[in-house]
Parts: C-alpha cells; sequence; structure tokens
C-alpha cells in the first residue's frame, strides 16, 4: 500500500494517457456496432476524467487559495459523480452483448434499475456538496470522510449486485469464458472499494475501475477479431458453395445442350457425353491439369453444338450425302464457333467444335489448319470424337470391331491425328481401359 500512496499520481497520468488514446481507437472498427463503439468510447473517456480529477483532488488537497478549495470541491464531486457513471456505461455495455452475442429481444427490467440508481445517486452526490453527507473540507482544504461516507459505496455496489446477476441468470447466452472474465472484472472494484475504505488516502477504486474499463476493451478487440475471422469463414464458405453451384449449374446446362445436340441424329445417342468422357481421360494420360481436362471435358460436351443449324434431313439422312449436303454439314464447326464464342466467360468452350474437324496434315476443315496451329482441346476431341464415331452404329453401317479401329487410328496418326495424342488412346484401348467409367 505504501507503494501505492507513493506513486499512484503517476500511475494515474499514464493510465489516463493509455484511456485517452483507447477512447479514440474505440471509434475505430467499422465491425462493431456503432452502439458498442459509441458505450467503449465513453467508457475510455470517463476513465481518462476520473483518473484526471482524481488526481487533481490530491494535487490541490491542502491549498487554501480561493482556486485552491473550487478544485478540490469540483474534482472530488467529479470523482464520485464518475465512479457512479462508469459501472452505468458497464451495464450498457453487458446489454449489448445481450443483444447482439446473447441474442436478446429486449433487456430485464434490472438495467432500469440500474439508471434508477444512478439517478439517485446523482442526487445524493448533489446533496452532499450542499450538507456535506459524503465528506467535508477543513481549514486547510484538506478532505475529510464523514461518518456517512459508507453511503457513497452503496448505489455502486448494488449497480454490480445486479450486474453480476444477470450476467449469472443469462450465463447460458454468452462464452462460458466470457462470463467468467466480465463477472470477476465486476467484482473487482468492489473488493478495490473495501481496501480503500480501510485504508485511507489512496485511490485504489478509481485505479481499479478504469483497469477493468481498459479489460473490457481488449476484450472487445479480442472479440472483434474473432468475429471477423468468423465472417471470413463464412464468406469464404458462402463464396465456395456459390462456386460449387455455379459449376453444377453449368455443367447440367451443358450436358442438357449435349443432349439437345445429339436428340437431333437418332443414331448418335449419347455421343457428345462419350466423346467428352474420352477425351477428358485422354487429357489426364498426356498429364495436363485439371482445369485443363475439366476444359476439354465441356469443350467435348459442346464440341457438335453447331448441328443445331444443320438440317434434320440431311443429319439423319441413311444414305450418302450429295456435295450440297456435305458442304451444309461442314458448316456446323463455324456455326459452333459462332454460338459458343459468345460465351466470354469461358473462351475455350469454342475451340473444341471450331477445331475438331481439322487434320494434323492440314487438309481438314473449316480452316485447313495443321499440326500444332491446331488447339490442343481440338486434337484431343478429334481423337475421341472419330474413336466414338467408329464404335456406333451409323444409319450406313454397323459399328466396327476394336482391332478395325485401332488399325484406322494407327494408319491416321500424323496424317489425321496428332501423334502423341494417338498413341495414348491406341494404349488405352490395348490395356482395355479406353471404356472404363
Amino acid at each position: 500500500m505504501d507503494f501505492l500512496r507513493a506513486n499512484q499520481l503517476d500511475i494515474m497520468m499514464y493510465m489516463s494517457g493509455v484511456c485517452g488514446v483507447l477512447a479514440i481507437l474505440s471509434l475505430m472498427p467499422k465491425f462493431m456496432s456503432r452502439r458498442r463503439r459509441s458505450i467503449l468510447a465513453l467508457m475510455e473517456i470517463c476513465s481518462m476524467l476520473l483518473l484526471n480529477f482524481d488526481r487533481l483532488a490530491y494535487v490541490y488537497r491542502g491549498d487554501t487559495s480561493d482556486f485552491g478549495g473550487l478544485m478540490v470541491r469540483l474534482t472530488n464531486g467529479m470523482t464520485y459523480f464518475l465512479t457512479l457513471l462508469i459501472p452505468l456505461l458497464v451495464t450498457y455495455f453487458i446489454g449489448d452483448l445481450f443483444l447482439n452475442e446473447g441474442g436478446m429481444k429486449s433487456l430485464p427490467k434490472r438495467f432500469r434499475i440500474c439508471e434508477a440508481l444512478f439517478a439517485i445517486g446523482v442526487f445524493l452526490i448533489v446533496v452532499s456538496q450542499i450538507t456535506g453527507l459524503y465528506y467535508t473540507f477543513d481549514d486547510q482544504n484538506r478532505y475529510q470522510r464523514s461518518p456517512y461516507n459508507f453511503i457513497s459505496y452503496i448505489v455502486p455496489f448494488l449497480v454490480i449486485i445486479i450486474q453480476e446477476s444477470l450476467l449469472i441468470q443469462y450465463s447460458d447466452r454468452l462464452k462460458k469464458g466470457l462470463v467468467v472474465a466480465l463477472a470477476l472484472s465486476i467484482a473487482l472494484p468492489t473488493v478495490a472499494s473495501i481496501i480503500q475504505f480501510l485504508f485511507y488516502g489512496i485511490s485504489l477504486t478509481s485505479i481499479t475501475m478504469v483497469a477493468v474499463v481498459i479489460v473490457f476493451f481488449v476484450y472487445t478487440l479480442y472479440s472483434l477479431g474473432d468475429e471477423v475471422g468468423k465472417a471470413r469463414t463464412r464468406e469464404i464458405q458462402f463464396y465456395k458453395e456459390a462456386q460449387e453451384r455455379e459449376a453444377a449449374l453449368f455443367e447440367e446446362t451443358t450436358e442438357a445442350l449435349a443432349n439437345a445436340i445429339d436428340a437431333k441424329d437418332k443414331y448418335t445417342s449419347g455421343h457428345s457425353k462419350r466423346v467428352a468422357v474420352l477425351s477428358r481421360k485422354i487429357a489426364e494420360k498426356a498429364g495436363l491439369s485439371e482445369e485443363e481436362c475439366e476444359q476439354i471435358y465441356f469443350s467435348g460436351l459442346l464440341h457438335d453444338i453447331g448441328k443445331i443449324g444443320v438440317r434434320d434431313d440431311v443429319i439423319n439422312k441413311p444414305g450418302k450425302l450429295t456435295e450440297e449436303e456435305f458442304e451444309n454439314i461442314k458448316q456446323h464447326p463455324v456455326l459452333g464457333y459462332q454460338i459458343l464464342s459468345s460465351i466470354r466467360q469461358s473462351p475455350y468452350l469454342s475451340d473444341g467444335a471450331h477445331y475438331h474437324h481439322e487434320h494434323y496434315d492440314g487438309t481438314g476443315y473449316p480452316e485447313g489448319l495443321k499440326g500444332e496451329q491446331i488447339p490442343v482441346t481440338a486434337r484431343i476431341i478429334a481423337l475421341a470424337d472419330a474413336y466414338d464415331a467408329m464404335t456406333s452404329s451409323r444409319s450406313y453401317r454397323d459399328a466396327l470391331d476394336k482391332e478395325k479401329v485401332r488399325n484406322e487410328i494407327l494408319n491416321g496418326m500424323g496424317t489425321q491425328f496428332d501423334i502423341t495424342f494417338a498413341a495414348i488412346l491406341l494404349k488405352m484401348i490395348d490395356d482395355g481401359t479406353v471404356d472404363e467409367e
């Protein structure tokens, strides 16, 4: 106690500076509700004022000048007033916790009782200033407790009792650690007041009360960081789910379009899906990235979308096509490109549709591209498209056997097909993995 008595003015000065800084910082966090920011800022400002008034009361103690007498009376009165106001602000802080974190719709009536007690306490301070109910001053302008000084402790003590009762009753609405921390923090000023009452000449109550306010600020920052972290996690989860929904919708839409395309040709049901699946397998065997494999899959689903613009009688003609009909069907890569190139979010989709009839030696259509001029996507889809066409029945022929298909691919390496990708498909045929799901 001797150390505190000797150094309390310096301690008050340092803590006052801390409260001033925290008052400014309390107004900054935008993630915190305006009400809580305001309560915290007021708590810090009142704590700063409490420490300064309490400190000045000691500074002017014994100053017998008129100004010294005025300052001693003013500072003591404000110290008593702020000792009432800070517990009320703590009550508001707890109420904000119950409303925002505890999910309460309205606050219990005991919060109103705390406000009424505050009003009574202020009235008694005014009475004390006039009658000397709490304290008096001797001829040397020195503070003297009156026999009824204990009354000044009753109102803050009752407010603390109400606060503790609220925390105990509604402890299930807040985190257990928070309830324990708040309960202990609120109880500390009571212990400090008892010690101060027994040891005259120290301001342990004010210092402890301000320390509690600082703890509340630190908790709020910690809680804010926790909430920001949770909000960030929720935001990431939201975007992840949104991406998953978007991806699912995209896949369902492309598959629906592929089914619509295949429905035009009664002999090619499921052709687009089979080409897409085989294209992805070849891409995976070639060591392409997961993203590239997925892009090739979706491009494969829509590689024949241009057939929407081809006449049904041409697509379903059982016999050999005339030169005019063949020229008409050769337009489907161009039509497919025109349709898919408008999808700017997925520019890769148009590659498969546009170039899957290009040949590796440059003899294909519609642009006669050669070798690596042909996009990788189109080179892979061209191979899968040819394989599925040969292994499927048509109006003019039955499906070819695997050996015949293998020979056709082997003979087409370097002319119709990319050598590297054709070699991968041949190995898949030999391994028996080409038709595995």
